[in-house]
């Protein structure tokens, strides 16, 4: 079932629509603007695992036709109420590789010619099976301009953020959008509407924990820039099968128990909160390993974890991830970048952690429109 809410505001502007297709679930946020502001018209989430004859929360394999149809139940769901059909689409990070590679200093149109080369290095098949996108890192700069002392980095040479989607992956976005009658401008890998919805103008190193069904996305972005990217195969869906074992409970209902409940203590005398957190105690772990290796590699320590994902939703969660790390960690809360009504603040950041990518989605499409 979709979420509720519809009609915030009488619709003055042009609406879009952001949409994030995951393993769990599909969610739209559609926004416009008003005032120069961006403006909260209606969002919601429709479970997948239904279309599978799983509960709802539980992570699936759809087959193209299934996701098609989950689409269009969506955009037609009355409580939800979407009137758009501008729009921009998240693919997730698993479908996409991305890599930071050492290039030697060179020219723009020289680096062209000789990043598809390199690449090959890191693509696993041919070339001309997937679309590659690039962009230069920029250098560090001390306070009077000139570039600092590093070791790491020999001044010959300059780190490109390397990008490869397969073609196979954008042909199949490209037919949910001709078979859903949308009107998409642009595919954007997953992190960047992240970064674009939580982010403000951070200088120092963040670390993005996006915690998905069965994955879990660490992303390390510095002024802006993604520098570090990678993926744990656990996720929320590992608590609700910790949770059912232990409880001797239905998935469906430890489902429940987890998201109603969140991490409480005991259960039937057993600790529920030691059997929820052994998953994230794991994914925590991981992370503080990737921080520690870029602390180690660029000198630099990470001042911030933010989470988001379906996973950070979790209650309690925030404290649970503050014990294993040395540094602030806190909510991501995409809602707090668009104007909504102050009666739903509360629901929309309890709720905003699960929502980013479509809201970051909305953001760029809506920045389309000028």
């Amino acid at each position: 079932m979709a979420n509720f809410f519809s009609n915030l505001f009488n619709r003055q502007s042009q609406s879009v629509l952001g949409i994030d297709i995951g393993s769990s679930s599909i969610k739209m946020v559609q926004l416009s603007r008003k005032g120069g502001h961006p403006v909260l018209e209606t969002y919601g989430e429709l479970a997948l695992g239904p279309y599978t004859g799983k509960g709802a929360g539980e992570a699936t394999s759809l087959s193209q036709e299934k996701i098609i149809e989950a689409v269009n139940d969506m955009l037609r769901e009355k409580e939800v109420n979407i009137t758009t059909k501008l729009c921009g689409i998240a693919i997730p990070f698993a479908s996409s590789l991305m890599v930071v590679i050492d290039m030697p200093m060179a020219t723009k149109t020289q680096l062209d010619q000789m990043i598809p080369i390199e690449a090959r290095k890191y693509v696993p098949v041919p070339i001309s099976e997937v679309t590659l996108d690039w962009y230069t890192i920029p250098k560090d700069k001390n306070a009077d301009g000139s570039a600092p002392n590093d070791k790491n980095q020999p001044t010959s040479k300059i780190e490109v953020l390397l990008v490869a989607l397969h073609n196979d992956t954008i042909n199949q976005y490209k037919d949910i959008v001709t078979k859903s009658s949308l009107d998409a401008s642009f595919f954007e890998i997953e992190i960047f509407s992240t970064m674009r919805s939580v982010l403000d103008q951070e200088v120092n190193p963040a670390l993005i924990i996006d915690m998905g069904a069965t994955t879990t996305k660490l992303y390390i972005v510095e002024r802006g820039i993604l520098r570090s990217s990678h993926m744990i195969n656990r996720g929320s869906q590992n608590i609700t099968n910790e949770l059912s074992k232990s409880l001797g409970i239905s998935l469906e209902d430890a489902e429940y128990l987890k998201r109603e409940k969140g991490i409480p203590g005991q259960i039937n005398g057993i600790e529920v909160k030691e059997v929820m957190t052994i998953t994230l105690n794991y994914i925590f772990s991981q992370a503080n390993q990737v921080v520690l290796a870029y602390q180690k590699k660029y000198n630099k320590n990470v001042s911030k974890v933010l989470l988001v994902g379906g996973g950070s939703a979790l209650k309690g969660i925030v404290d649970v991830a503050q014990n294993n790390f040395q540094t602030e960690v806190v909510a991501g809360d995409p809602f707090g970048k668009v104007v909504a009504p102050a009666f739903l603040e509360k629901v929309l950041k309890d709720t905003g952690p699960e929502f980013a990518v479509a809201v970051g989605v909305a953001l760029r499409r809506l920045q389309e429109l000028g």
